[in-house]
């Protein structure tokens, strides 16, 4: 059975950085692993990918606080996020191909 299990969400004032991961289970690991968020009220947008060889996209208006990398070994994909924003709170998720987890909460307030 094919899943992906995010964590590392939480509450965390402005400026502050957390790490997000995506483990993922039931399909080998060299997928594109997209990261995608959705603010309240608003559309699910993506924030990053990561090819099955590593190679990585940010969005311009992210990158220099994004990053997305991966440990093969682990089957699992990280969303390093720094210099967080109020406008970063959002339920991020992890998807492969067809494939969506539940989302975590990402809050950035003071």
């Amino acid at each position: 059975q094919v899943q992906l299990v995010e964590s590392g969400g939480g509450l965390v004032q402005p400026g502050g950085s957390l790490r997000l991961s995506c483990v993922a289970s039931g399909f080998t690991s060299n997928f594109r692993v997209n990261w995608y968020r959705q603010p309240p009220g608003k559309g699910r947008e993506l924030v990053a990918t990561i090819s099955g060889t590593g190679v990585t996209r940010v969005p311009n208006t992210l990158r220099g606080r994004f990053t997305v990398s991966r440990d093969f070994a682990k089957d699992t994909v990280y969303l390093q996020m720094d210099n967080l924003k109020s406008e970063d709170t959002a339920v991020y998720y992890c998807n492969s191909a067809d494939f969506w987890g539940q989302g975590t909460q990402v809050t950035v307030s003071s």
